[in-house]
Formats: structure tokens, sequence, C-alpha cells
């Protein structure tokens, strides 16, 4: 098990590969495996991908942010540039029908509402909308309307991931409920636990996605099996 000092020295190495953080601009302190991140990254972009950054070092129990946004003189917009950029990247956008998600704007932090069919187009909005210039943060009340039997959902994911995986998934449980889906068990590396999540969302019906999966090497395995 890794120390507390070891955690901040592996996450501030992670930092500093991300292409996405300048980490001179995250304060990072772990206790008892929880990773506190601070600081003032110059957008929510970036925000977000230190988060990330820190949520995939190995030992990681939590991750609790107290970074504020601060947007530099330069890439500053007022509110009403903002929510006129946010319409037109989601009038040019095919995955998202017109007039299907509204947008409020208050001091640069952008608030989303609205109903769309499947869970991939309110992410596509929100991933969208965190990469603009000037935006401090996101609020996502986009809803997915569509409703489909939990059984219907749980057997399509599954079929899904039996296309998808190099190897059999029934190590790995889909529990759904009103739309919510959740995964558990354990998966042999990151890409296959993102290749699990990515499926889970793309199902029809879809509203949430819970992702309790561990991820354990199969070399892990075979030394316990010793």
């Amino acid at each position: 098990m890794k120390t507390d000092w070891q955690l901040k020295k592996d996450i501030e190495e992670e930092l500093e590969w991300d292409p996405a953080v300048t980490a001179t601009d995250i304060g990072v302190e772990v206790t008892n495996g929880i990773v506190t991140l601070s600081g003032h990254p110059p957008s929510y972009a970036e925000k977000l991908a230190a988060e990330k950054a820190a949520q995939r070092v190995a030992g990681v129990k939590g991750v609790a942010v107290d970074m504020q946004v601060r947007v530099p003189k330069h890439d500053e917009h007022s509110d009403e540039d903002v929510a006129s950029a946010v319409h037109a990247i989601l009038h040019w956008s095919v995955a998202v029908p017109e007039d299907a998600v509204k947008v409020q704007v208050e001091k640069g932090w952008v608030s989303l509402t609205g109903a769309v069919d499947w869970a991939y187009q309110r992410h596509v909005v929100v991933r969208a909308v965190s990469h603009m210039r000037g935006v401090r943060g996101v609020t996502n009340g986009i809803e997915v309307r569509r409703k489909v039997a939990s059984d219907e959902i749980g057997r399509r994911i599954g079929q899904a991931m039996q296309r998808h995986a190099e190897r059999e998934v029934k190590h790995i449980g889909i529990d759904v409920k009103d739309g919510t889906v959740t995964l558990t068990g354990k998966v042999g590396s990151y890409a296959e636990r993102a290749l699990a999540r990515g499926v889970a969302w793309s199902a029809p019906g879809v509203c949430a996605v819970v992702d309790d999966l561990i991820v354990e090497p199969a070399a892990d395995n075979a030394a316990r099996t010793r």
C-alpha cells in the first residue's frame, strides 16, 4: 500500500505528465489516501483534467476539489458572449436536436437544462461546453427522456459488451434501476474499465452510470493464486 507521501508524489508527477494540466496551478495534499486538490486553474477544462489525473493514480481512495477557476484577462467574455457561443455549438452539433437544450450563463457559470433521447447526447453537450474559453463551471440539468425497461437496458448492455470485449464479460455485474446502471466486479485493465463504462453510457434509456469496477491486472490475479 502506498504512503500518503508516495501518493502525493505520484499525483504531482501525473499532473506534470498530463498535457491538459499546468502542474504549477494545482496544489496537492493527501491524508489517509484522500486527495485534496487546490489552486486556481485558468479554465474549467483544466480543472476537470486535474481531477481525472488524480483519479487515475493507483491507491487514491477519493478526491476532494478545492479549486476555483481564475480565467485570464484575455479569455474573459461577457455572459452574453458565452451564451451565444454555447448556442452556436449546439446549433452546429449533429448529435443534439435543435432547441433541445436551454442555456443560462451567470458570471461565467453555464447552466444547461432540457431533455434529450440519449445519455451520450448529454455527454457531448457538457464536454463541448466544458472546453470553452471563459467558462468557470457547468451545471448539467439535462434529462434523458427516453424510458426503457431496466431488464431490457441490462440485456442490451450485456450483448454490446460481448461484441466489444476481448474476453468473456461474465465477471462484470450489471444492475439497472430507473435508468441508472451500476457496474461491479473486477476488470484486467483501465482500458477494459473504460470500455465497459462507454458501452453502458451508449445504451438507450440510460440516465446515469455508477462505475464500481475494480482494476486488477491479470498479473496480480496470478500472484494471488500461486
